[in-house]
């Protein structure tokens, strides 16, 4: 929580902080991220990986001079395990998330400071789920497909870049994982 209370923080003072980078029409950003703090898999674990995601966007309609509209694709990871033991008894319960989403978010340009980008946007995604299950008696399940299902989900972000095609982002929201870290790497 102390994380996410330091992000927010960093990012309503990120403007007096650092100097902007314009997200313009016609740009092209792709990024890759690592994820902490998720709503999937709610339930206790044995073991978990944090989510993994990859995602590109490419600026499509100017707004006048204050911000630019962008669209893009992403993909997200995520596993779990859950491992119960006794002393005549254990199984093992794997869960694989797959998010693949399209994204639109607003870049807001209004800012006048050199090397940041600050957007917000939604996104529509498909989760895809697969579950395996074994047991010390001989059960198992192969890679079963269920509970497959589309959402809608809103995020915030920011972007800080080192040199004019590389950077570092950091995103706020609900997907595979309620905050996203990463680089971001500037196409030409």
């Amino acid at each position: 929580m102390k994380s996410l209370k330091l992000f927010i923080t960093l990012f309503a003072l990120s403007p007096l902080l650092v100097f902007g980078q314009e997200f313009e029409k016609g740009d092209k950003v792709m990024s890759f991220g690592i994820g902490i703090g998720s709503s999937i898999g709610s339930f206790s674990t044995s073991g978990q990986m944090p989510a993994l995601s990859a995602q590109y966007e490419q600026g499509v309609w100017d707004i006048g001079g204050q911000g630019v509209i962008s669209l893009g694709g992403y993909i997200g990871y995520k596993a779990f395990t859950y491992d119960y033991s006794s002393s005549s008894y254990s199984y093992e319960q794997k869960w694989d998330y797959i998010l693949l989403g399209v994204r639109s978010a607003y870049h807001w340009n209004g800012h006048n400071v050199d090397k940041l980008d600050l957007y917000g946007g939604l996104m529509l995604g498909y989760y895809l789920l697969n579950y395996s299950y074994s047991d010390s008696n001989g059960s198992s399940t192969g890679r079963d497909s269920y509970n497959n299902t589309g959402g809608l989900s809103l995020y915030l972000g920011s972007r800080y870049y080192f040199t004019e095609n590389l950077g570092a982002f950091a995103e706020i929201g609900y997907g595979v994982a309620y905050l996203n870290v990463g680089l971001a790497l500037k196409l030409q």
